[in-house]
């Protein structure tokens, strides 16, 4: 992995959840496989009133819990610890950052750091441009001794106008190299290795337009509801929870053209030209090609599960979607004409996300298939989380006389490379971070255009009454309708399992 220069995070909201849980445990993570610099310090902001000794207590626990080493020596935490440091500040308030300031300053001498810092805003929305006008204040923000980067969480932007007034307000106190807009998503291995297994192969890449792929799926299933998090939810839904950034970043990895190198500027730019092709959603497909659902209770398996409505903090009367599933397509020489079906929702039979390949079927039905088997063309499944790997489906002859054809699964599982160390999806991202790297973080401008793209559906959702909500109970794959979005008598949606190669069959929660 990579080997970085001196330089300090400072973590935004350090009290919170993700840092015990997500950003510490990837920390450690790239200390056990010795990827931090030999300067390195880590400090936490917050309200929170916290020692040092009382915040590294905490971390410690939130290592042992979910890091990869959790099963560490206990002197290999405690010497990472020994770096970890804490400040208790209104975020809220200008003058205060004088004390992060002085801390730096402090930790600058101790470490070496070179100047060099990375800020993490883990923190609520609404403080993502307040912070930045408050580290300029300061100038923390310039790069006259060393590097200043600033990480943030998703949501950026609750609908396009908000979207462009954060990225106007972020730039005026960073440049856009400076700012690293995270999406976990795109941390993962098996993401990453959409490219490769496009580019580094040259039997995809003559079949990867619309001569051979009849359409494409992308799918992202919870198995859970909206557990405690219906006050944030509640204003969100899965549009802009999941769709907006996660899997429209997944669908321009899948549609992208080759880029000459693979270098940040190379890939980013071809992925924006992904999301400039977005064929525009006119009145028509908002009405037809747009599916809203929302999960009702249910009893699976003899466990009752509430509804969407019936969750802490939601509005009884809540229209909020928990599902949402769209056919969409991308104007360009490649694509023209193949449809993307995209869905995502909460309380669905399992927990799975992966983009299904439909590749054409052959000109002719020369063989009949097997009794008790449906045809089934060929496809490509490329499963991101979890059971990762690669799946194809092929046509093969059943044993015996005559010329039946049966479906089998060709698979190769990212838990057969278990002699490679495969990082956390933060982990990397961190990584990438601290080196420059910022191939994988999404630019403002692209934030901007996927915005760009759903607002015609928050639009529609919020101001016609008539706008359909199709309740589906929860273990249920979402409403009926979403069925009659895809094309073809024979075609339907990929009904996955948690374990790659078993589908095909009803998998309960």
């Amino acid at each position: 992995m990579k080997k970085t220069i001196n330089q300090a995070l400072v973590i935004f909201g350090a009290s919170g959840d993700l840092t015990y849980r997500k950003l510490i445990p990837a920390v450690f993570d790239l200390f056990m496989n010795d990827s931090l610099p030999e300067g390195y310090a880590i400090l936490g902001v917050s309200r929170t009133e916290f020692t040092n000794k009382q915040f590294r207590k905490k971390m410690k626990e939130g290592i042992r819990q979910f890091a990869h080493y959790k099963e560490a020596e206990e002197k290999k935490i405690d010497s990472f610890l020994s770096s970890v440091f804490y400040l208790s500040i209104d975020t809220a308030k200008g003058e205060e950052y004088i004390y992060v300031k002085k801390k730096l300053s402090e930790l600058n001498t101790k470490f070496n750091l070179g100047h060099n810092y990375i800020f993490y805003l883990s923190t609520p929305p609404y403080l993502y441009p307040i912070i930045p006008k408050f580290l300029y204040g300061q100038g923390l923000t310039l790069q006259q001794k060393g590097f200043r980067r600033i990480i943030i969480e998703k949501p950026f932007g609750h609908d396009l106008s908000s979207a462009i007034e954060l990225n106007g307000q972020l730039l005026d106190f960073f440049q856009e190299d400076q700012i690293y807009r995270i999406d976990h998503y795109l941390g993962k291995e098996t993401v990453q290795n959409m490219l490769v297994t496009r580019f580094a192969n040259g039997i995809y890449e003559p079949l990867w337009n619309r001569n051979y792929i009849q359409h494409i799926e992308i799918t992202a299933a919870e198995s859970v509801g909206v557990e405690n998090r219906g006050g944030y939810y509640d204003g969100s839904g899965a549009l802009r929870d999941m769709i907006q950034n996660h899997l429209l970043q997944v669908l321009s990895l899948v549609a992208m053209e080759p880029p000459n190198k693979i270098t940040p500027e190379e890939i980013r730019y071809e992925k924006m030209k992904v999301f400039r092709s977005l064929r525009p959603l006119s009145k028509t497909d908002l009405k037809k090609n747009v599916i809203r659902g929302q999960y009702t209770e249910a009893t699976v398996r003899g466990k009752h599960y509430k509804g969407y409505r019936e969750e802490t903090n939601v509005k009884p009367d809540s229209r909020t979607e928990t599902y949402a599933a769209m056919k969409i397509y991308i104007d360009n020489w490649r694509w023209e004409g193949v449809p993307f079906y995209i869905r995502t929702g909460k309380r669905l039979p399992t927990q799975v996300s992966e983009v299904v390949i439909h590749f054409r079927p052959s000109p002719q039905r020369l063989f009949k298939a097997a009794e008790g088997t449906a045809h089934s063309d060929n496809q490509l499944i490329l499963r991101i989380q979890p059971d990762e790997g690669i799946l194809l489906k092929t046509g093969m002859k059943v044993p015996g006389s005559g010329y039946e054809v049966k479906s089998v699964n060709m698979d190769f599982h990212y838990s057969d490379l278990n002699d490679h160390y495969i990082p956390s999806a933060y982990e990397r991202l961190i990584l990438d971070c601290m080196a420059g790297d910022n191939m994988l973080f999404m630019q403002g401008a692209a934030a901007e255009e996927t915005w760009k793209f759903v607002q015609p559906i928050l639009d529609y959702w919020e101001n016609d009454k008539d706008a359909p909500l199709h309740g589906y109970p929860a273990g249920s794959w979402g409403p009926d309708v979403a069925d009659d979005l895809i094309e073809g008598k024979e075609n339907t949606w990929r009904y996955p399992c948690k374990n790659l190669a078993e589908d095909g069959i009803y998998c309960e929660l």
